[in-house]
């Protein structure tokens, strides 16, 4: 149970950059307002502005960065894209993680291979759900297996039941496929920090100053980044990153550094900002981006706009947070 080393599988060979503890963002997808093409130059400004904010790693084409409304020409043009831009910045040792499911194994295996050969480092998967009677333990247990032995990048497993038709992994299942060694963490989108402590335990996971087996235990939004820590988590990947990336890593860094009760106050303020940007999901998260960074747009059809109402809300409910945000 350790990071991959390299050396990839079936002959294949590619370097990943070591994932550090600390808070990831699993960037927006930015598109033309009028046209919903692909605006490349914001995507790269995007991933820039993430990396000089403190962030310890981006994950591409995960649920906040609409991979279901990307095709794969696409996906791999905004890797491509954000390690370029990381690479010109000065982030040359960031890494990279991308969401490569697909319904099936060879899908996923061969999306995969095409985002390492554009920069990707890691791939984060969702259990297979589409044919859900069918997506019994063994089934599910199997399609990892299966896509570990010929992936040429180290998987993290996605536990989100709410995008999967609610296959929840529970920690027996996460603990068992951790024994791949192309299995090197967990994604706790399901909030579960019982289960997130359990996996981490079993796993000796990655925690800030201590390397362990190298497994990483990623909690799922920034909401419980405290509760992740104090879990033995390894960090997090959270939408809200994309908004206050400097105040997710400052509750994360002031918990790992010792100063446990401030960690804890922030958390606070953190947890009440995160909930307008989680409740308005992606529309509203780029709202947010647009309000205080200038740029952000609109998602992909058929998932709306926000009306005036709902904007001014998240304006408001993110008012204490960013103010800190926007200090540090």
């Amino acid at each position: 149970m350790a990071t991959a080393n390299g050396n990839g599988v079936n002959g294949h060979t590619h370097e990943q950059r070591p994932l550090p503890c600390g808070i990831y963002a699993p960037t927006m997808t930015f598109f033309d307002p009028e046209t919903e093409d692909l605006d490349v130059p914001t995507i790269k400004k995007h991933a820039e502005r993430l990396a000089r904010a403190g962030l310890a790693g981006i994950v591409i084409m995960g649920s906040n960065g609409e991979a279901v409304h990307c095709s794969r020409e696409e996906k791999v043009t905004v890797v491509r894209a954000s390690r370029e831009a990381l690479d010109d910045a000065g982030f040359k040792s960031m890494p990279i993680i991308f969401g490569a499911t697909e319904g099936s194994v060879r899908g996923t295996v061969e999306l995969t291979k095409l985002a390492a050969a554009a920069g990707a480092d890691y791939t984060l998967l969702l259990p297979p759900s589409y044919y859900r009677p069918q997506m019994d333990e063994e089934a599910v247990v199997n399609y990892f297996l299966n896509v570990a032995d010929q992936s040429v990048l180290p998987i993290i497993i996605y536990n989100y039941p709410g995008a999967v038709s609610g296959i929840d992994l529970d920690s027996d299942v996460l603990i068992k496929l951790a024994q791949h060694p192309q299995i090197v963490g967990t994604k706790f989108t399901c909030g579960n920090t019982g289960k997130l402590t359990r996996v981490a335990l079993a796993t000796d996971a990655k925690t800030p100053g201590k390397e362990g087996s190298g497994y990483m235990a990623f909690g799922g939004m920034c909401d419980f980044t405290v509760q992740t820590l104090v879990s033995g988590g390894s960090g997090i990947i959270a939408g809200g990153a994309n908004v206050m990336p400097k105040l997710c890593a400052r509750v994360w860094n002031l918990y790992a550094e010792g100063k446990k009760e401030e960690a804890a106050e922030l958390q606070k303020v953190l947890s009440k900002g995160d909930w307008p940007l989680t409740k308005a999901a992606i529309a509203g998260t780029k709202h947010a981006i647009q309000a205080y960074y200038g740029y952000g747009g609109y998602p992909r059809r058929p998932l709306k706009r926000l009306e005036k109402a709902r904007a001014e809300a998240i304006e408001e409910g993110t008012k204490e947070a960013m103010k800190v945000e926007l200090s540090l």
